[in-house]
């Protein structure tokens, strides 16, 4: 069994290259060669963390295993990272374990990845500033993989912690893009043309009258039940893209207007899997709202993780343990 550290990951995977896997498997998924199992997701109340298990298989490209992690909101305070997973693949011909890997930062490019394609698809060809509602950890990926697949002429963030803020605003120098700082989600949210929320916010944070005609948006930060970033209204009028339907009216940002009555599974447009395929059409009109909600799906981090352990065997990186 090959073990790769977080600190290998790095030079295993790019930005683009985890576009292409993540894609590649989503179209599966959506062709029928691959499928995902029930989602595990529990909260450790006496921890303050949310504890999740995640798994699947993609037969197209012999992917069979699991992510387990989660959400430690204390750990920041201890110089860690508050989100924390690991990936752990099998043989699809013998069930024996092939690699255990970290997955903190392949959580990231996976996620973003995701993100990515669905801006690719969806928003409007001449969209060009980029609103981020939430500038933590995840929120550097999402700008970088957003960047690698659209041009930018600026981005605007909005956070409660003004440190979040100036990370973010380096990691946009480094791209060469124009940041500015919003003073507040309302401001944030009207600059938009493309709109990505990433927080683990449990109320509102973005309301309908705030958001443009022909916006696009990617709510990435619900994936558990509680969770939301969006007022109901804007997922009820907008053209809804998913992941995986019964995740999104379950543990997305769709489960509230779901639960209200104002979505109902006939609602959604298509899946992320069927705009990477082909098979559902994206945009209709320059005018409409179009919404992704991204719950994550084990697909994806079993795709990332397949490309990343074969790029280690075939660098020599890694340990290799007999188990």
């Amino acid at each position: 069994m090959l073990i790769l550290t977080e600190q290998t990951i790095p030079t295993l995977l790019s930005v683009e290259e985890a576009f292409s896997v993540v894609s590649r498997t989503l179209a599966a998924y959506d062709a029928g060669d691959a499928v995902v199992f029930p989602v595990v997701r529990e909260g450790l109340a006496d921890r303050q963390a949310v504890f999740g298990i995640k798994a699947g298989y993609d037969k197209s490209i012999a992917a069979l295993g699991l992510k387990a992690g989660g959400y430690w909101s204390g750990n920041a305070a201890a110089g860690r990272s508050n989100h924390q997973s690991s990936i752990l693949l099998f043989d699809v011909a013998t069930g024996e374990p092939a690699a255990l890997i970290s997955g903190n930062r392949l959580t990231g490019l996976r996620t973003a990845a995701a993100s990515a394609i669905a801006t690719a698809h969806l928003a409007r060809h001449d969209a060009r500033t980029l609103g981020m509602i939430g500038a933590g950890a995840q929120a550097a990926y999402q700008l970088r993989a957003t960047a690698a697949i659209r041009t930018l002429s600026g981005v605007i963030a909005w956070d409660p912690s003004s440190a979040n803020v100036a990370r973010l605003a380096d990691t946009a120098r480094e791209l060469g893009l124009p940041f500015d700082t919003a003073q507040s989600a309302e401001d944030a949210v009207r600059s938009a043309d493309i709109l990505i929320t990433v927080t683990p916010s449990q109320s509102a944070i973005v309301m309908k009258e705030w958001v443009k005609p022909g916006t696009h948006i990617n709510a990435m930060g619900a994936d558990t039940a509680g969770k939301q970033e969006l007022a109901p209204e804007i997922v009820a009028s907008a053209r809804v893209y998913v992941d995986a339907i019964e995740q999104a009216i379950t543990i997305g940002e769709c489960q509230h207007a779901f639960k209200a009555g104002l979505l109902k599974t006939s609602d959604v447009a298509g899946t992320l899997g069927g705009l990477a395929s082909g098979r559902s059409s994206g945009r209709q009109t320059e005018h409409e709202i179009t919404l992704f909600d991204g719950t994550g799906v084990a697909l994806q981090d079993l795709a990332v993780a397949v490309a990343v352990m074969n790029r280690a065997r075939a660098q020599g990186v890694g340990i290799e343990v007999s188990w």
